[in-house]
C-alpha cells in the first residue's frame, strides 16, 4: 500500500509540475538579493536605535522585539549568518558575530527546552562557518537542555507546569514535538566534547517520540503528556494546533525536520522511515493546497477559509533538501523546489521595504493562544534561507 501511495505521489509530482531551475530562471540569485536588500534595511533599522535589537515579527504595524531568553532568539543571529553563507560577504559575518554574541547567556537555560533552538540556529552556524571558538558556548548549551532529561520516561521534558498557562492544563510532563529540532545541538555536542551522554539522551528523545507522538497514519500530536513515576502517557493533546486530534502543520514539520536530523547523525533507517512517513501524510492529506504551503491545522474547521503558515512550509522545503540526499533525490528536491517556488512568489514574498523588513508574509505563531496570526516570523525567514543555501548547495 505504501508502494502504490509512492507511485501515486511520483506521478502527481512528474506528470503535474516542472521543477525550479536557479540556472535558468536565477532563483537562488533573484532570492539572495532580495534578502540582501530587505535585511539591510533591517539591520539599519536596528542599528539607528544604537542597540543590538533582535526582531522577531510585526505586532500592530510595529516591529516586536525580543530579549535573549526569548525562545526566537536564536533566529534572527542565524540569518545572518546564512546571510554570510549565501553572499559570501564578510560585512554579514561581522553582523552575525554581533548579533550571536548577544544571546551568549542563553547557554545557561534550563527553564525551557528551546536552548536548542537558541543556540544551535546562532552559535552552531556560527561554528559551522568557522568560528571554531564557539565550541565552548554549544557544549554548555547541551549540558543545560541535558538537565530536562527525564530517565524515567526517556524524554527531554519541553515545559514546566508550574506556572503560566501551561499549569492550567493538568500536565506532569509535557514533551512538544517542536522538541526534535533540539537534538541536533545534543548531537553536535557529542562530537565536540567526545560525551556520549548527550547522544544518548537525543536517542532515547527521539525513540519515545516515534512510539508516543505518532498516529497510525503518521500525522502526529502536538503535546504528550509523560508521568514522572513511571514514564506512562498521560494524556495526548495539543497547544497550538485546532484540537487534540487534529494535526498541527508546524508541527508535522518539525516531526520531518527532526528525523531527518537524526538520521543524519545516527544513520539508523528506522529515523529515515519516519521522515518519509510523516511527509508522506502531508502531500497525500486531502487539505494539502496546490500551492504547497499549508493551512495553519490540516484539520482546520473552515478551510479553504484558513490562514495559511508559511513557517510550516519553510521548515518542510529546508528538510526535504536534506532529505534528498539520502532518498529519492528528485523527489524530495522536486517538492523541496516546489514549496520554496511559492513561497518566493507574490503572494508569500514581501515587497522591499514592507514586512517589517521580513522575507516572508502569511505565518502563525498560535491561532489557540490568539497569537501571531498572519504575520511574518524570524523562524519563517530563517528557514527559508537555510533551504535556500541547501538548494544552492545541492545545484552546485
Amino acid at each position: 500500500m505504501y508502494a502504490y501511495f509512492s507511485f501515486l505521489a511520483c506521478f502527481f509530482f512528474l506528470f503535474s509540475f516542472s521543477p525550479i531551475s536557479s540556472t535558468k530562471d536565477g532563483f537562488i540569485k533573484n532570492n539572495v538579493e532580495f534578502a540582501r536588500s530587505q535585511e539591510q534595511l533591517q539591520v539599519a533599522s536596528i542599528e539607528k536605535s544604537d542597540k543590538i535589537l533582535n526582531p522577531r515579527t510585526v505586532s500592530e504595524g510595529k516591529v516586536k522585539y525580543i530579549s535573549p531568553e526569548d525562545w526566537t532568539s536564536g533566529f534572527y543571529p542565524g540569518t545572518m549568518w546564512y546571510m554570510y553563507e549565501l553572499t559570501g560577504d564578510s560585512t554579514w559575518r561581522t553582523r552575525a558575530r554581533k548579533y550571536t554574541q548577544a544571546i551568549d547567556t542563553v547557554k545557561y537555560l534550563t527553564w525551557h527546552h528551546d536552548v536548542g533552538f537558541m543556540i544551535q540556529c546562532s552559535f552552531g552556524n556560527g561554528y559551522r562557518l568557522g568560528e571554531k571558538a564557539y565550541k565552548d558556548v554549544i557544549v554548555q548549551a547541551a549540558k543545560s537542555l541535558s538537565t530536562r532529561f527525564r530517565p524515567v520516561a526517556g524524554i527531554i521534558q519541553s515545559w514546566n507546569v508550574d506556572k503560566g498557562w501551561q499549569s492550567q492544563r493538568g500536565w506532569e510532563c509535557p514533551v512538544i514535538i517542536d522538541n526534535m529540532m533540539n537534538l541536533e545541538l545534543l548531537f553536535n555536542a557529542t562530537k565536540l566534547s567526545g560525551d556520549s551522554t548527550f547522544y544518548k539522551i537525543a536517542v532515547s528523545h527521539a525513540d519515545q517520540t516515534i512510539k508516543n507522538h505518532y498516529r497510525p497514519d503518521y500525522s502526529c500530536y502536538h503535546v504528550v503528556d509523560y508521568s514522572l513515576k513511571d514514564g506512562s502517557v498521560r494524556n495526548r493533546h495539543t497547544a497550538q494546533g485546532y484540537a487534540h486530534e487534529s494535526s498541527w502543520a508546524r508541527g508535522q514539520a518539525w516531526g520531518i525536520y527532526g528525523f531527518t536530523v537524526c538520521y543524519r547523525e545516527t544513520h539508523n533507517p528506522k529515523y529515515l522511515e519516519q521522515a518519509q512517513k510523516a511527509f508522506n501524510f502531508v502531500i497525500h492529506n486531502k487539505n494539502f493546497p496546490a500551492d504547497f504551503v499549508p493551512y495553519w491545522d490540516f484539520d482546520a474547521p473552515k478551510i479553504p477559509n484558513e490562514p495559511r503558515d508559511a513557517s510550516a512550509a519553510a521548515v518542510m522545503a529546508s528538510a526535504l533538501y536534506e532529505l534528498s540526499t539520502y532518498s529519492d533525490k528528485e523527489f524530495y528536491k522536486g517538492w523541496a523546489d516546489k514549496i520554496m517556488s511559492s513561497l518566493a512568489g507574490p503572494d508569500y514574498r514581501a515587497r522591499l521595504g514592507e514586512n517589517g523588513n521580513f522575507l516572508l508574509m502569511h505565518s502563525v505563531g498560535s491561532i489557540p493562544h490568539g497569537a501571531e496570526i498572519d504575520v511574518p516570523l524570524n523562524y519563517t525567514d530563517y528557514y527559508f534561507l537555510e533551504a535556500l543555501a541547501r538548494k544552492k548547495q545541492l545545484e552546485n
